[in-house]
């Protein structure tokens, strides 16, 4: 029996070792390949004329869902921020998914809103839509309003799709500030990429203590609490040092939510949002790459760094945790909604290399970090452990995390820059170096959760209450 037990203990402190190895070494390498990435892009850039855009007759009309659930508190300053973006020709759908306060009754008031009559082409199945408002003033004629029974996310997004009269089609989060040259960036791809781009994501940017005013970004600080300054630093290295590698490799499987700009045509052609899931952006990125596969048509998901969209960040350790908890079980559903993509080279690198990396490193190192901590421990009490490699362990996975955030906000310093004070980057190192201690656990944890949640069949979003934008007072 303790032969066995010996056996079976080196065996899984070998996998550890090489699964943690093989982690690392694609962490590099996607770091580097986002380096190139986020080189070749700052010098095209430059030399982009984005008056030109405006003024081109090849620009492209776009329509901008966001979805409304008891938004009232920061509604009406949302939809002028919307509104007041430029572009040449766009729209801006906001729906009403039945909200229980008065998100509706402010837009009404606002912007001098009637319902109309409309022709309605459902071509994506969702819930009753009760009315569709335009203002009467024409001040604000590109804004439409929908209000619906409520039928969550997904709905409410299927909803503005079939009302939507553009061929772009921006599915954000109504709670987000958007840059005023947001739409530009995004929309670049959509005019110049050889193959056909179907989908184009964006960096998120966290919000929190930042100065707003009328729903516009006036300065960019950074945030005086725990978890929202940790949350800077983990967007910081997923957005930059993973996402823009992946667009390199046109390897992406996810679009966040807040940011999202796809084709229409491809999006209906899908069947539209899944309302199966409650990760419903990344399902949508992972079924229109399979469908163009599967047509044999050749197109693009492409990623832009820019900082182009804020948004507040969850302070709170309950909420933040049921937002990592729907994001765990998200990424599982679609995984297995779409486990015939597991090495299957019909689906090229998208399925040999992309979905198989979001399974090993996504999903399952969560639950292998957890689950072999909990095996040195058990190791440990019964004596049969060398400590002297346990601590070389940990303490060279401990640097490795570190050293992997130092670059991430070298990359900010040379890339976008956003935060300029020194504190700042002082801050953000500090946060980095105290991250693998007392933030990465809670991550871990809550991903081990997710797992749970997912197996006990739990389908719900869990409820995600926002403080709500607020400029810190001058002292």
């Amino acid at each position: 029996m303790e032969v066995l037990f010996r056996i079976l203990s080196d065996t899984l402190q070998t996998f550890i070792l090489y699964f943690t190895i093989v982690i690392c070494m694609s962490y590099i390498l996607l770091a580097i390949l986002s380096a190139r990435e986020m080189i070749f892009y700052i010098k095209k850039s430059t030399f982009i004329n984005y008056k030109a855009l405006l003024s081109s007759p090849l620009t492209k009309s776009v329509s901008i869902i966001a979805p409304a659930y008891n938004e009232g508190l920061n509604i009406v300053d949302n939809i002028r921020s919307l509104l007041s973006l430029y572009y040449p020709n766009f729209e801006v759908i906001i729906v009403n998914d039945g909200s229980k306060d008065d998100t509706l009754e402010k837009m009404i008031n606002a912007y001098d809103l009637e319902k109309v009559s409309f022709a309605l082409n459902i071509q994506i199945p969702g819930k009753k839509i009760r009315g569709i408002y335009k203002s009467r003033n024409q001040a604000y004629n590109k804004l439409v309003v929908i209000d619906k029974e409520n039928g969550g996310k997904a709905d409410a997004l299927n909803a503005g799709v079939n009302v939507s009269s553009h061929p772009i089609i921006a599915c954000i989060d109504v709670d987000c500030i958007l840059a005023q040259d947001s739409l530009l960036k995004m929309m670049k791809p959509f005019m110049e990429e050889n193959s056909r781009v179907i989908a184009t994501g964006g960096v998120i940017r966290i919000a929190n203590s930042c100065e707003i005013e009328d729903g516009r970004l006036i300065k960019v600080n950074m945030p005086t609490q725990f978890l929202p300054r940790m949350q800077v630093l983990e967007y910081i290295r997923a957005f930059l040092m993973g996402r823009m590698a992946w667009s390199r490799l046109n390897g992406l499987l996810l679009v966040s939510g807040a940011l999202g700009f796809f084709d229409k045509e491809i999006v209906i052609a899908c069947g539209g949002y899944n309302h199966n899931t409650v990760g419903e952006d990344m399902e949508l990125v992972v079924r229109m790459r399979r469908y163009m596969a599967e047509k044999k048509q050749k197109y693009r998901v492409v990623y832009i760094p820019d900082p182009l969209c804020w948004t507040e960040a969850p302070a709170n350790y309950t909420i933040l945790g049921r937002q990592r908890n729907r994001w765990t079980r998200g990424t599982i559903e679609t995984l297995l909604i779409h486990k015939k993509l597991f090495f299957n080279s019909k689906y090229g690198l998208f399925g040999t290399l992309s979905y198989p990396y979001w399974l090993f490193c996504e999903w399952l190192a969560p639950l292998i970090e957890f689950f072999g901590l909990t095996f040195f421990i058990m190791l440990a009490i019964f004596g049969q452990i060398s400590w002297i490699n346990v601590i070389a362990l940990f303490g060279a996975v401990y640097a490795f995390a570190i050293m992997l955030s130092f670059f991430a906000i070298v990359y900010e310093e040379f890339s976008f820059r956003q935060y300029r004070n020194k504190r700042d980057i002082f801050k953000l190192m500090y946060n980095a170096v105290v991250e693998p201690i007392l933030f990465h656990p809670l991550v871990v944890y809550w991903a081990v959760r997710g797992n749970w949640d997912f197996l006990t069949g739990k389908k719900s979003w869990g409820t995600m209450t926002r403080a709500g934008f607020q400029t810190p007072k001058k002292k």
